[in-house]
């Protein structure tokens, strides 16, 4: 961001707004945000109504979401390089138009490629936006209020999930599914009204390295062939020959990358970025973390209708409470994060979360003998708490401690990391539930896998403690040098 003292640079906005400005501009960057998430959440709910109107399969139909996801992932990794080269007000205010043009484009969409190509559109905005918070919340906040403003930035993009399915049911069934596209739309008026006016004007600089337009294309390869493999699993099976080439493609592109960036001087992510161990553990909870977050939003719906045989609406019911709680926490939980190190309010998290899942495998091995709803949704309540308390102290224990050059990609690589553990939470514990359910046989089977699946998530959350801790041990030297 600019320190210009022009009319409309950093120092003359801040001298007009005075002490709310950090807040007025936390303000827009979360209306942008909150419009990203509702694109990603509000679609599910349309999928039913798209392979009506389209007559598609299951198998074609979730092109919408792949393509989405994949588009989103990939465009975290280039924000910092845009930021540095267009500036932040930029790169935020074309992020929100490419939203809005996406869901305009949605809406008059002739065909289901035009859908997918809306989406993948939307992708794109969504996963420039993702790193951009946390970037704002470090760069305009001081040390003492970062944590109370990444809890007030969480709430809104934590309340977007809960209300999307409610609104996204209520568009489709009375106006049909192009008016899930036209939801996104005010938001992305008010947040593009809110950037032109708050985001400080910066002249175009001329970035430090060209663009690595050979570091991004091999991690492409890497992401997608990934995202690719797991989403196919369903399918094809794990040991199946299709997801060993998936997998073997996937390494080939990191490996590949890795011998890239030491030999080029500005690749698009720094390899230092590992050398500080605060981040490299951070990175590995962050990831753990996707997998806990989304997984456990896909295994404990599906458990509790396959399995307890509750219908959607009261399975629905059964989650708001740990909705509302992790709702109310993420601000309580930003001040928190004030108030100790980040480190310990994140271990406390994952510990919470994990003892969750613990009760959860537990209450799966007797579900066929009780009835255990209150239990379950006071159980799923102690998880939610734990990711509040985990959301807005992971990235500032990750980040603070790199060099201010590196933060931006720092920014993006959590993102993108927990971004893929979401996606390999939800597919791994579907395949490992349909495994183990055909091998056991049902109905016990079935209960026994879903037990065994939360069981092997609280181990990951357990282990990803030792992580967490490690992020509290001083920054090595060649990192504080900025290397």
């Amino acid at each position: 961001m600019s320190f210009s003292s022009s009319p409309r640079g950093l120092e003359a906005l801040q001298a007009r707004h005075g002490g709310r400005y950090p807040w007025l501009v936390l303000a827009a960057m979360a209306c942008g945000m909150v419009t990203a998430v509702l694109s990603a959440t509000i679609f599910n709910v349309a999928i039913p109504a798209l392979m009506a109107d389209f007559h598609l399969g299951q198998d074609r139909v979730q092109w919408a979401v792949t393509g989405y996801m994949a588009a989103m992932t990939v465009a975290m990794l280039p924000t910092a390089w845009l930021i540095e080269r267009y500036s932040f007000r930029r790169v935020f205010l074309g992020a929100v138009l490419l939203i809005g043009i996406g869901s305009l484009g949605g809406t008059m969409a002739w065909n289901f490629p035009s859908v997918v190509a809306m989406r993948i559109v939307q992708g794109l905005a969504a996963g420039l936006l993702q790193p951009m918070s946390t970037l704002l919340v470090l760069r305009l906040f001081p040390l003492e209020r970062q944590g109370r403003a990444m809890g007030i930035l969480g709430f809104g993009i934590i309340l977007a999930p809960a209300v999307a399915p409610i609104a996204g049911g209520f568009l489709v069934d009375h106006f049909g599914w192009r008016a899930i596209f036209l939801i996104t739309v005010p938001g992305s008026l008010a947040a593009l009204a809110a950037g032109h006016l708050l985001l400080p004007h910066k002249p175009p600089a001329r970035a430090e390295h060209p663009f690595d337009w050979t570091g991004l294309s091999l991690l492409t390869l890497a992401i997608l062939s990934l995202l690719q493999t797991v989403g196919s699993l369903h399918a094809h099976g794990l040991l199946s020959p299709q997801s060993g080439i998936g997998a073997l493609v996937a390494t080939a592109g990191i490996a590949l990358f890795l011998r890239h960036a030491r030999r080029v001087p500005g690749p698009i992510l720094a390899l230092g970025l590992f050398s500080e161990r605060a981040f490299a553990m951070g990175t590995l909870v962050s990831f753990i973390f996707g997998v806990g977050l989304y997984g456990s939003t896909y295994l404990v719906p599906v458990f509790l209708q396959s399995i307890l045989g509750y219908n959607a609406a009261t399975a629905g019911l059964a989650l708001l409470p740990g909705g509302i709680a992790l709702a109310l926490m993420t601000p309580g939980a930003g001040y928190l994060a004030d108030r100790i190190r980040p480190h310990r309010q994140t271990a406390l998290g994952l510990l919470l979360f994990a003892i969750s899942f613990v009760l959860l495998a537990l209450l799966a091995g007797i579900s066929l003998c009780l009835p255990l709803l209150p239990t379950l949704m006071g159980t799923v309540v102690i998880g939610r708490i734990g990711l509040a308390l985990i959301l807005p102290a992971l990235n500032l224990g990750a980040l603070r401690p790199l060099a201010q050059r590196l933060v931006g990609q720092g920014s993006a690589l959590l993102n993108c990391t927990r971004q893929l553990g979401g996606t390999l939470g939800i597919s791994l514990g579907a395949v490992y539930v349909e495994w183990r359910s055909n091998h056991l046989g049902q109905p016990a089977g079935s209960a026994q896998a879903f037990a065994e699946v939360f069981a092997l998530v609280a181990l990951a959350f357990f282990l990803a403690l030792g992580g967490a801790l490690s992020m509290g041990k001083p920054a090595t030297a060649a990192t504080a040098a900025g290397r």
